[in-house]
């Protein structure tokens, strides 16, 4: 039997950064930059994924942040996807990942990097 196969989200309004890991090896990779919710449920299908974890915004105050579009895009994964999904606390991924990242031009490059630190914290913190 393989082992777990994981999705990072790092969601955004304009771009949905995704990294993707397995439990064999526990290393996060950077995997694409998406834009739709539905681009995210042919990532799950094709990559047969078995859990999702994603970024939940919170202020730095440790409020979380009451996006209704991070609401509706969260409800929505959880019923189409089927899989279990874990939050992680995403407030310096964006940040960590300008400083992983090199040129800030490459938005598309930021969003995977801050989906890779969160699945690797993720990771991290469960083994």
């Amino acid at each position: 039997m393989e082992g777990k196969k994981y999705l990072g989200i790092d969601w955004g309004e304009k771009r949905i950064g995704l990294a993707l890991a397995d439990e064999e090896t526990s290393l996060a990779l950077p995997f694409k930059t998406v834009a739709t919710l539905n681009e995210v449920l042919a990532v799950i299908k094709e990559e047969e994924i078995d859990e999702i974890i994603i970024g939940s915004p919170k202020k730095m105050s440790g409020e979380v942040a009451n996006n209704p579009l991070w609401l509706n895009f969260v409800e929505n994964l959880k019923e189409k996807s089927g899989k279990p999904v874990f939050f992680l606390d995403e407030r310096l991924s964006s940040l960590a990942a300008d400083a992983l990242g090199g040129e800030k031009k490459e938005v598309a490059k930021r969003d995977e990097i801050a989906a890779t630190i969160i699945l690797q914290d993720y990771l991290d913190s469960n083994y």
